[in-house]
């Protein structure tokens, strides 16, 4: 069985974890640059990167697929595609990656099969955005459509605030996403589904209305109950993930849970501190089995 790891750092925490899990089973496995592909089209090998034919692998483990032009980021995402299609198993489907990275397109998903999400509001023109901050209660998150580890994102609750920012977006040629804020006490829930099922989940405390790890806020245990369970993997599922972390707020206002975000490419560093169910092992574990059964 040979397995590649997607990935811009080699050394990149995750990447170990995953390297060292894979080992441990004897499992041949290279680390690669998304931004390294070769393609061929009547010549082959078909696609491959430093001279490994990626045709070989038995499977690809997506880590990070880095940032660049539309073209460069739809070339990269169209090579996923193409080694789908020859029978390489990509970890997370590249249809479930282009879902999970758009915001919009995320929200969208959840609404139509029925998951509760903040109310949003998604605009190219200044004076739509304007309007939707009075309608979604002139307090929201102005987030970018793509984009993850809380970078980006603003919360404004000022309309002479919302103005100056809103024509700066304007300026930069951007897309307006605006979501409700929703009061949240400074935490939320990040869930961590595999394959149809829950495997661990915390808290994750801010000091201020950001909860990302990355942005310094703790992790702490959390079992989730049955409700959350069922919407994070219902969740996952609808956007066609093979796993995930599911971001879940909790309203201070009437208690209501909303699905927020779904990360297709997750860290679990945060998350592994206040666990001892070893993550990686669990995601080799089921990609290897989905292998065998494919």
């Amino acid at each position: 069985m040979k397995i590649g790891i997607l990935a811009s750092e080699r050394g990149e925490w995750h990447v170990q974890q995953l390297q060292e899990s894979l080992k441990r089973r004897r499992v041949e496995n290279y680390v690669f640059p998304a931004d390294r592909f070769l393609s061929r089209i009547e010549l082959e090998p078909r696609v491959s990167v430093k001279g490994y034919s990626l045709e070989d692998f038995d499977a690809l483990i997506v880590r990070k697929i880095p940032g660049g032009t539309a073209e460069q980021v739809f070339y990269r995402m169209d090579v996923l595609h193409r080694l789908e299609k020859m029978g390489v198993k990509i970890v997370n489907p590249p249809k479930g990656i282009e879902k999970a990275v758009d915001k919009y397109y995320t929200c969208a998903i959840l609404e139509e099969v029925g998951i509760k999400t903040p109310r949003t509001i998604v605009t190219e023109r200044f004076d739509e955005a304007i309007a939707g901050f009075e309608e979604l209660g002139g307090d929201v998150v102005v987030k970018p459509l793509f984009g993850s580890l809380g970078t980006g994102i603003v919360r404004i609750n000022d309309i002479d605030v919302a103005q100056r920012v809103f024509r700066a977006l304007e300026m930069a040629n951007c897309v307006y996403y605006l979501q409700e804020f929703i009061p949240h006490g400074n935490h939320d829930i990040r869930v961590f589904v595999i394959d149809g099922r829950v495997i661990a989940s915390m808290l994750r405390l801010g000091s201020g209305w950001k909860t990302n790890i990355s942005k310094g806020a703790a992790a702490k245990l959390f079992e989730v109950n049955e409700t959350l369970a069922k919407m994070s993997i219902e969740a996952t599922d609808s956007l066609g993930l093979f796993y995930s972390g599911v971001d879940i707020l909790k309203s201070e206002l009437d208690g209501s849970y909303y699905v927020v975000e779904l990360n297709s490419t997750p860290g679990w560093q945060g998350l592994q501190t206040v666990t001892d169910f070893n993550i990686a092992e669990a995601l080799v574990s089921n990609v290897m089995l989905q292998i065998s059964k494919d």
